[in-house]
């Protein structure tokens, strides 16, 4: 086993899990996972550039991060940013503060990279399944992109597409920058022709309709799973693997954009940093459900994070052969 540290750096928020890992048993035990909602993203697909007060936030945390890290004695760590980072103009400045703090370059990577990432982390674990149909359809509802890959043991297909929750809520739910409360009919349905057009061109690359089994990743698909579940706080264990169908998707997707801050933020199972930007994100969920015929979602907490980790393990197992 490789002791080793992976930290995903999104639009909304910066995660880090340091693990124990077999590349090729494909096992791989948690020794701690969080997330810290920073809204990296605050802003850039209207300024096109990194906020001040963003940029703070996200340095804070992996100032946290790296005493985790370092208290675990993680013997290789990769930091990897996304969407935010990728279509910021003063990236620059984000990553020398990275490179400060954790000692290691963040790659800012390609949004095909993300995808792969993603359908390994989901996917690895249900190998030995015999009760998920293939191909899967791997989702990753980020907060500026929404990744999908379709693939059996392999990604055969993938593409990035610029919709997220945060992304999606700061283009038409947000005005003179307040959340409308709850959004009118008129901004939802802009935002579903904005969701429709981008799953239009997932589709010129990945056959999203030949998926067998949906595999949803991320905070919007977790927290929706929490919800369907009525639980009183978030679980990580109740909410991996579950599935949620999709009349239920439809219910929850409805009742979280017509309700009001106070409504969503009462829910026991609602981080904070989610609550203005979980209708969107909902709302992605149920359209690609809806775009390809999807009966249920089945929900995985293993994701990107964990098809970083997997990579830096498999990394060192080639390095110690030479």
């Amino acid at each position: 086993m490789t002791r080793v540290a992976a930290v995903d750096c999104g639009t909304n928020s910066i995660r880090l899990l340091v693990a124990d890992v077999n590349p090729a048993t494909g096992q791989l035990v948690d020794l701690d996972r969080r997330m810290t909602i920073v809204r990296l993203g605050q802003g850039v697909d209207r300024t096109g550039r990194l906020a001040p007060e963003a940029l703070e936030r996200t340095f804070a945390a992996c100032r946290e991060y790296a005493a985790i890290i370092k208290e675990h004695g993680a013997e290789r760590l990769r930091f990897v940013a996304t969407s935010a980072s990728r279509d910021a103009e003063n990236r620059d400045e984000f990553v020398r503060g990275v490179l400060d703090i954790l000692g290691v370059e963040p790659e800012v990577i390609s949004g095909d990279q993300e995808a792969e990432f993603s359908f390994t982390g989901a996917t690895k674990e249900l190998a030995g399944s015999d009760h998920l149909a293939r191909p899967y359809l791997v989702v990753d509802i980020g907060g500026g992109s929404t990744e999908f890959v379709v693939g059996d043991d392999q990604v055969r297909a993938a593409r990035s597409v610029d919709v997220g929750c945060v992304r999606m809520t700061e283009r038409h739910l947000v005005s003179e920058g307040v959340v409308a409360d709850p959004p009118s009919d008129q901004q939802i349905a802009a935002m579903r022709a904005d969701i429709e057009a981008a799953l239009d061109l997932a589709e010129q690359t990945v056959p999203l309709r030949e998926a067998r089994t949906l595999v949803g990743l991320a905070g919007s698909v977790t927290t929706v799973s929490a919800i369907a579940q009525n639980l009183p706080e978030y679980d990580s264990v109740a909410i991996h693997h579950s599935r949620v169908s999709h009349d239920r998707v439809r219910e929850i997707t409805e009742q979280l954009l017509h309700s009001t801050h106070a409504e969503r933020a009462a829910i026991p199972s609602m981080h904070p940093g989610r609550v203005d930007v979980i209708g969107a994100g909902a709302l992605v969920l149920l359209s690609i459900m809806e775009r390809i015929g999807a009966e249920e979602v089945v929900v995985s907490e293993h994701d990107i994070l964990d098809g970083i980790a997997f990579k830096v393990a498999e990394d060192a197992a080639a390095t110690d052969l030479y």
